[in-house]
């Protein structure tokens, strides 16, 4: 049996260890030395500089993340197969506008999961001080709480992808509307799709933003507008690009493809609307029949049965 003492050398060497992370990741507030600050401009012709740019400060971050790299990489290919594998999460990453990559995200699951492990550590240790615990019970609440963490992680992408979907649905009829006007003044449909990447504010937009952007960089419209809507992965968006895609090709004029799909994206917000209402409507009768029913049939009741029991 582990002593008290064994587990307060313990938990100090892990207090320390945070506390020594933590203070070493905080940015300093205090002006660079001006040799620091002359030391990257003369590294080529001083040994003193570059011995004082290879300078570290003391980590220990670097020393676990080196220890700990080849386990993470495992466990990290482990819920990658387990959970759908990479393909999938990179297009929820997409969908939410995360940056990181999909190994990077799986070792963020891992770190989450042993956060959430380490955390049942301190809640049953802290229970078996109280009363006693089986083991088997001990390391069933660790187990769950670490596979609870991994899985929090991933509902959290799933919710973020959802939400940023659905927010980008709503922009889509506007923006469409936005890219009509633009080229009923004239404009063509580059500089309209830059144009509205530049004015408006919203994640739709920010994305056509991106688009020009590979345009400037040499990317044709057509492939950068199909390489979006891929990535995406938002029907209402695809078929408009599709439509764009065609009329580009074939030479149809614009204006009358955008305000044809807009009117289409909005009859299809409505449907949707219509169909959440419906089901939020059956939703709403389930207190009325199984809470407020129920409560209304007793109170009329229980006072008959009440005085036939008394006889009165």
């Amino acid at each position: 049996m582990t002593t008290p003492g064994a587990w307060g050398v313990v938990l100090g060497l892990v207090l320390g260890l945070g506390l020594w992370s933590m203070v070493s990741a905080l940015p300093r507030l205090s002006r660079p030395a001006l040799s620091a600050r002359v030391a990257p401009y003369v590294l080529d012709i001083s040994a003193a500089a570059r011995e004082l740019r290879d300078r570290r400060p003391a980590n220990p971050l670097p020393v676990f993340g080196m220890v700990l790299a080849p386990v993470v990489a495992r466990l990290s290919e482990l819920l990658s197969v387990l959970l759908g594998g990479t393909a999938s999460t990179t297009k929820r990453l997409r969908q939410a506008g995360m940056t990181m990559s999909a190994d990077e995200f799986r070792a963020r699951q891992v770190s989450w999961g042993a956060v959430a492990g380490a955390a049942g550590v301190v809640i049953v240790f802290t229970a078996s001080r109280l009363q006693l615990v089986p083991a088997v019970v001990q390391v069933g609440i660790v187990v769950i709480l670490a596979i609870g963490g991994v899985f929090a992680r991933e509902y959290l992408l799933q919710r973020a992808a959802k939400i940023r979907v659905a927010r980008m649905a709503s922009e889509l009829p506007t923006l469409l509307e936005f890219l009509t006007l633009s080229l009923s003044a004239g404009e063509g449909i580059l500089d309209a799709i830059r144009r509205v990447g530049r004015i408006s504010r919203g994640e739709l937009s920010t994305e056509l933003a991106s688009v020009s952007t590979e345009v400037a960089l040499g990317l044709p419209l057509a492939d950068s507008l199909t390489k979006l809507s891929a990535t995406l992965d938002l029907p209402a968006f695809s078929r408009c690009v599709e439509q764009i895609v065609g009329a580009l090709e074939r030479g149809t004029p614009l204006v009358e493809v955008l305000r044809a799909q807009a009117q289409d994206v909005r009859d299809e917000a409505k449907r949707e609307l219509l169909e959440v209402a419906g089901r939020k409507e059956v939703a709403m009768l389930v207190p009325l029949v199984f809470l407020i029913l129920p409560l209304t049939v007793a109170f009329a009741i229980f006072p008959g049965i009440l005085v036939l029991q008394l006889g009165i």
